[in-house]
């Protein structure tokens, strides 16, 4: 036994719906979200490396965290 209490374990749970459902809602507006723009900003680098093309959204996960932090701040 880890020594886990019930509750800590229904954390563990309800973290790991969270990350799911978040997930999924971002395959869901991930087409959208290109049609605006979103991963093709100045600061988002993409190379080909080991036969594969590899993309990291940097600037676009700045802006989209920026803007749920407003939305979040205000509702």
């Amino acid at each position: 036994m880890t020594g886990r209490t019930l509750y800590e374990r229904l954390e563990v749970i309800r973290w790991i719906v969270v990350i799911f459902l978040a997930l999924v809602i971002i395959s869901l507006f991930t087409s959208f979200l290109q049609k605006l723009g979103v991963g093709r900003l100045p600061g988002d680098i993409r190379f080909r490396a080991l036969g594969r093309e590899w993309f990291l959204p940097v600037t676009s996960t700045l802006v989209l965290s920026g803007v749920v932090s407003l939305i979040a701040r205000y509702l």
